[in-house]
Formats: C-alpha cells, structure tokens, sequence
C-alpha cells in the first residue's frame, strides 16, 4: 500500500509531464509544506502528519477564499477554490455532519460531561477519532450544541 506522500510525489511526476503548471505548483507547495512539517523538524512522515498539513492547506486557502470574496477579487478566489479541490483530493474521506454527531455523542456518554465547562473533555475524547476526517469549527459547534 502506498502513502499519501509516495502518491503525492507520483502525481507530482506526472503534473510534470503533463505540463500542469497549476496542478504542479500547488502539488510542489505540499510537499514542501509536509517536507518542512515532518523531516526537517525531526518526525517521521506518516500519513497522519501528512493529513494534518494537509488541513492545515485546505484551512489557510479556505480564509484566504472569504478574504478575496469579501475583496471583490472572483479572480483570485477561483485560483484558491482550484487548488483546494487540488488538495482535497489527498485528504480521506470527510465524515458527514450525522456521523459526526454520532461520534459526539458516543463520546459525550463516555466522558459524562453534561455543561459546555466540559467541553474540553469531550473534544480530547473526540478528536483523535475525527482527526484529518472532520472540520474541528464543525465538530465544535456540534459538540457546543449539544452540551447546550
């Protein structure tokens, strides 16, 4: 089985043959950011470092998306939504917003915790089974809504 890193750099190769530069570009900007993220910082580059610089991506081009719509800026809007698609292709399958439900609660019954004071508890529980599959601002405002 492949990791996330040997496909990226596979597709990489064939964004150069294919003379992709956009594709190429926002490929080559990930495997820089992974690059910096897990082997020059010393970690190892598994594919839940990578899913993480992942998000990381996807979340930075998302603000960036709201900050050119706001500016009136279609052009550089259009440039940010291409590479996110680009990006998404890499990350696992995203859980739906019942799924995610099902897992809140499932850990909302484990911690006890009944006040939003708690939610601390509940995102520690939740979040190593959401992690790279589910929006944390998501997860927490469904976690938020049920401990309301």
């Amino acid at each position: 089985m492949t990791t996330i890193a040997e496909t990226l750099m596979n597709d990489i190769k064939t964004a150069m043959k294919a003379g992709e530069k956009d594709r190429l570009t926002t490929l080559r900007s990930l495997h820089a950011q992974i690059k910096d993220a897990t082997v020059n910082a010393g970690k190892d580059m598994t594919d839940d470092a990578v899913v993480a610089v992942i998000a990381k991506q996807i979340k930075q081009r998302v603000d960036a998306l709201a900050q050119f719509r706001a500016a009136g800026r279609e052009d550089l809007a259009a440039r940010e939504e291409a590479e996110m698609a680009i990006l998404r292709a890499y990350q696992p399958a995203q859980l739906s917003e019942a799924e995610i439900e099902a897992f809140v609660v499932e850990a909302i019954a484990a911690t006890g915790a009944t006040t939003k004071k708690e939610m601390g508890k509940v995102m520690a529980a939740l979040m190593p089974k959401v992690k790279g599959k589910a929006d944390g601002a998501v997860v927490n405002r469904i976690v938020g809504g049920k401990l309301a």
